[in-house]
C-alpha cells in the first residue's frame, strides 16, 4: 500500500514539473509574428538618405536608416522606454504580402529570393517583423539569423 501512495506522489510531482516547464517555455517565446512589407512601407523615401519613420504601433515607432538607396538598419523607439532591441532575420520565403500582412495560417511561399527582416517584440509579446528583399539591404545578411516561423 505504501508503494502505491509513493508512486502516485511521484507521478503528481513529475506532472507538476512538466506543466511548469511548458508554461515557462510558452511565456519565453513571442506569441506570434506579425509580418510587414518593409519595401512598401519605405516607398520612395528609399531614394533619400536619412532616418525615416516607416510605421507606428501604439508606443512603438519604427524607423529605417537609408544610405545610398539601401536600408542600413531599422531602429525602434518606445515612447516611454526608449530604444527597443531589434533582431535581424533572413529567409528565402516570402513572409509579407503586398498589403504588408500574412495571416498566420497561410504558409510562406518559397521564392528563391532572400529576404531580410528586422523584428522587435511589442508590449504584448508579439513579434513585429519588417521584411525587405536582400538587394535593398546595405550590409546584406550580416548578423542575420535564419527565420523559423512559429506556425
Amino acid at each position: 500500500m505504501k508503494s502505491n501512495a509513493a508512486g502516485q506522489l511521484l507521478t503528481a510531482i513529475l506532472t507538476g514539473v512538466a506543466v511548469m516547464a511548458l508554461v515557462d517555455a510558452a511565456v519565453a517565446a513571442p506569441k506570434k509574428g506579425n509580418h510587414h512589407n518593409g519595401k512598401d512601407l519605405i516607398g520612395q523615401r528609399i531614394k533619400n538618405n536619412g532616418h525615416h519613420q516607416i510605421d507606428k504601433k501604439g508606443d512603438h515607432t519604427v524607423f529605417a536608416e537609408v544610405r545610398d538607396g539601401k536600408i542600413a538598419g531599422v531602429h525602434v523607439k518606445h515612447a516611454k522606454k526608449g530604444d527597443i532591441p531589434v533582431k535581424k532575420y533572413k529567409t528565402n520565403k516570402k513572409m509579407a504580402e503586398a498589403d504588408g500582412l500574412r495571416p498566420p495560417a497561410y504558409p510562406a511561399q518559397y521564392v528563391g529570393t532572400v529576404y531580410i527582416g528586422y523584428a522587435y517584440v511589442d508590449d504584448f509579446g508579439n513579434e513585429e517583423i519588417y521584411w525587405f528583399p536582400y538587394d535593398m539591404i546595405y550590409d546584406g545578411d550580416t548578423g542575420a539569423i535564419e527565420y523559423v516561423p512559429a506556425y
